[in-house]
């Protein structure tokens, strides 16, 4: 072997030898990156724990016996004569990871004010209760936030249940939607009498689509249903990709109309004389919003300097509150509902117990309106304060400090729904802001506010 070729061999173990030394370098660093990005989404986590398991209880003024798991109708139950109290959050949108430790801290503190300000007997919140995204959280750990969530339920210590939304349990999440249920059943007051959770899982025979679909209902002291709230599991994408949100699925609202058969049946055993009323909640709004939007404001042609909408009633639809603050998608909509057909509105307006349904989804859209779709105007009279056919549609005001850039900084969208029913299943329902305290309640409520 010549000299030359030994020489040129040299050097070329040598330069292997220096990139093998560049990689192990590189991997160790990433690797050392990775344990302090670990080790601060641990301390973290830690700290919002700890800050949630420090809030101190909401005491009720007039507060209700606990509920009861009733074994007629199968459902969580309250015994009230009185106004019942429910308030409506929506993406909470706790992280859960290394970039999120601070806005987790702030929605921890805008939940618990909220409840302060309200001191509801029932909260629901409508989905997104986690944030895994790792763009804004640094996590794809979805059971971590939802046991921050957890603590500072438990610790507010007012009774509670959720409905899935669409960031609960991402595709690229560590834990599925069926593991993530079996944490919250673990945790719910028929496992635990000292738990405030009211999440339900309906028996496996009558299982349907989704996590989490269930009645609560409140009765009078007479064993009456009063009112019904309706918890639907909306899933979250058809093909898992972003914006291709699914829908509630048949065999849902099947369950839906014969649950309603089946407990009026139930309740007119015990002396009703007409059908119960009832109000749904789930994560992701129905097309219905989107037609009530573009009837309101002519396909969302008119819009103040302020760049708020001008709305107007129609024949169809009567505004009640909010706004619309959405940016259209690339088909011009504002209200990013699931992208399939569904009767779900028709089903709810044929059967005549539903007068209202809650979500949330869209985090800056907080826009009220009763709908009645395509019933003649001579079909339906206004009787006070409900009108025959029609539904109300709410959007809720959402928590979220996380999900979108720029929002934490934002305060107008965010606070809670507040929804008072009365003994006779009759309902009000307003908006509260959380930075002032601020109720939205009629059209004049919204402009006066936001002038």
């Amino acid at each position: 072997m010549s000299q030359a070729v030994a020489v040129k061999k040299k050097k070329k173990r040598s330069a292997g030898k220096k990139a093998l030394i560049a990689i192990i370098t590189i991997v160790l660093i990433l690797a050392i990156i990775a344990g302090v990005f670990v080790l601060i989404g641990y301390i973290g986590n830690k700290a919002n724990t700890e800050h949630a398991r420090s809030l101190l209880t909401v005491t009720q003024e007039d507060p209700l016996a606990a509920p009861v798991l009733d074994e007629e109708t199968g459902y969580y139950t309250f015994t009230c004569d009185r106004t019942f109290k429910v308030l409506q959050l929506t993406d909470v949108h706790i992280g859960g990871g290394p970039l999120s430790i601070r806005k987790d801290g702030l929605a921890i503190d805008a939940v618990y004010k909220m409840v302060q300000m309200t001191r509801p007997d029932l909260i629901i919140i409508t989905g997104d209760m986690a944030y895994p995204v790792p763009y804004a959280s640094g996590s794809f750990n979805n059971l971590n936030p939802a046991k921050i969530f957890v603590e500072m339920m438990e610790s507010i210590g007012v009774y509670w249940t959720i409905a899935y939304g669409n960031h609960d349990t991402e595709a690229y999440a560590f834990y599925t939607r069926e593991q993530i249920s079996e944490y919250y059943s673990s945790i719910s007051y028929n496992k635990n009498e000292k738990s405030h959770c009211l999440f339900y899982e309906i028996p496996e025979d009558e299982k349907v689509d989704g996590c989490g679909n269930y009645f609560i209902n409140v009765k009078n002291s007479a064993g009456i249903i009063t009112q019904s709230f309706i918890v639907f599991d909306s899933h979250s994408y058809k093909t898992g990709f972003l914006r291709d949100y699914d829908n509630i699925h048949p065999n849902q609202i099947e369950w839906y109309k014969s649950e309603i058969a089946r407990l009026d049946a139930i309740n007119r055993s015990h002396g009703a004389t007409k059908l119960f009323k009832s109000m749904a909640f789930f994560h992701i709004p129905l097309t219905e919003m989107q037609d009530a939007f573009d009837e309101l404001t002519d396909s969302g042609a008119n819009k103040a300097a302020n760049g708020n909408y001008i709305f107007s009633d129609s024949a169809n639809t009567k505004y009640l509150y909010g706004n619309i603050a959405e940016k259209p998608d690339s088909s011009g909509a504002v209200v990013y509902s699931g992208t399939g057909d569904d009767d779900v509105y028709e089903t709810m307006q044929e059967i005549g117990s539903t007068q209202a349904v809650f979500f949330g989804h869209d985090h800056i859209n907080n826009f009220a309106v009763l709908y009645k779709g395509n019933v003649e105007e001579e079909d339906s009279e206004y009787n006070g304060d409900v009108y025959d056919d029609y539904i109300q549609l709410t959007y809720g005001m959402s928590i979220d400090y996380l999900a979108y850039f720029g929002i934490a900084k934002k305060t107008a969208q965010r606070g809670g729904t507040v929804i008072e029913v009365a003994p006779d299943g009759s309902f009000v329902s307003y908006a509260k802001r959380l930075i002032d305290g601020k109720e939205y309640r009629t059209p004049e409520d919204w402009n006066e506010i936001n002038k």
